[in-house]
């Protein structure tokens, strides 16, 4: 069985240099069955950058986008998210 990938773009409420916290608070918000893949950071305008967060699940989850996306909503120091990519691996 394999597992998707789902790649979201973060936009935080405030510019920050250091996304550790909000990290943190992504990891702890992720139901059981979803981990995270991995971060990355995209330089926006004027100092202002977004954090990618990669998000791993097993393929035979449903409802798991919608699921995801409220978890990340929660969190106060989100101001919008986007999805980036959702696409399948054998990992």
């Amino acid at each position: 069985m394999g597992s998707v990938i789902l790649s979201y773009k973060i936009f935080p409420k405030e510019v920050t240099a250091d996304f550790s916290d909000l990290k943190k608070k992504i990891e702890q918000s992720l139901p059981e069955f979803a981990s995270i893949y991995g971060f990355g950071e995209e330089p926006i305008a004027f100092g202002l950058k977004a954090l990618i967060a990669h998000i791993k699940f097993p393929e035979d989850k449903t409802g798991v986008l919608e699921e995801l996306e409220k978890k990340l909503e929660e969190i106060s120091e989100i101001s919008q998210i986007q999805t980036v990519s959702v696409h399948r691996t054998s990992r």
